[in-house]
């Protein structure tokens, strides 16, 4: 299946999880009149598509590297650096205790002088 075609059920439960998020991210691959119908029915929100092509060259794209460099912290855990899981659930209460260990890591760290 591909994202596009996800879309309708992803954004109906983010909906009503998330009710306090005003714009949705996306690539190239979510424009089009059916995908904004698609916003519009499911949310008050704004879709922003985020072409490549329109940056020319090398240029950080600063939500994605948001996303890449959490994935990267979360991987540097030795269970969540493979796929060992069998079952969403335990992926998703590993990922939690990652980002718990990272934030407490950060909450108790001393500051540098």
């Amino acid at each position: 299946m591909q994202d596009r075609d996800g879309a309708q059920t992803l954004l109906r439960d983010a909906r009503k999880r998330f009710p306090f998020i005003e714009r949705i991210v996306g690539d190239g691959g979510y424009q089009g009149p059916k995908m904004a119908a698609l916003v519009k029915k499911t949310g008050a929100w704004t879709l922003q598509i985020v072409k490549r092509s329109d940056l020319g060259g090398f240029v950080v794209l600063p939500k994605r590297w948001i996303v890449e460099r959490t994935l990267a912290w979360i991987s540097r855990n030795r269970r969540l650096c493979r796929d060992y899981e069998r079952h969403a659930r335990k992926v998703v209460a590993f990922v939690r205790l990652a980002m718990i260990r990272i934030m407490l890591r950060r909450a108790t760290a001393t500051p540098s002088t």
